[in-house]
C-alpha cells in the first residue's frame, strides 16, 4: 500500500445571516420621497401625460412605497394587500412602458367630456 492521505481539514459550516425581520432602515422614508418626486400632479398631467416612462416611474415608485410599507414585512410568508397592490401597479408600469396604456384623455375637455366613447368625425 501506499502513503496514506492526509486527513482533511473539518471546515465548520457557517452559520446563515438572520433574515432581517424588517425592511432596512430609512428605506420606506426613501421610497416615499422618491415617490414624491415622480407623482405627476392635476397641474402637471397635460404636459406629460405623452412621456409613458414618467407614467411608469411614477407607478412603480407607488408599488415601491406599499412594498415598503411595515405593515408588509419582507418575510410576509402570504401575499399581503400591499404586495398585491405592488403587483397591480408594476404591471399597469409595464403596460405603461410596452405602449398598451396611453393617455385617456382629461375629463373636462374632448369627446370624455360629451360622453363619447370615439371622437367626433368632422
Amino acid at each position: 500500500m501506499g502513503p496514506t492521505p492526509a486527513p482533511r481539514p473539518v471546515v465548520p459550516e457557517r452559520p446563515q445571516a438572520p433574515q432581517p425581520a424588517s425592511w432596512p432602515e430609512g428605506s420606506a422614508g426613501c421610497g416615499a420621497q422618491l415617490h414624491q418626486l415622480l407623482t405627476i400632479t392635476d397641474r402637471q398631467w397635460h404636459a406629460l401625460k405623452g412621456q409613458p416612462q414618467r407614467r411608469a416611474a411614477e407607478q412603480l415608485a407607488a408599488a415601491l412605497v406599499l412594498l415598503l410599507d411595515p405593515a408588509n414585512p419582507p418575510q410576509a410568508p402570504v401575499a399581503t394587500q400591499q404586495r398585491l397592490a405592488s403587483i397591480a401597479l408594476v404591471e399597469n408600469a409595464l403596460a405603461w412602458l410596452k405602449g398598451d396604456l396611453r393617455d385617456p384623455g382629461c375629463p373636462q375637455h374632448g369627446t370624455a367630456a360629451l360622453g363619447l366613447s370615439q371622437p367626433i368625425e368632422p
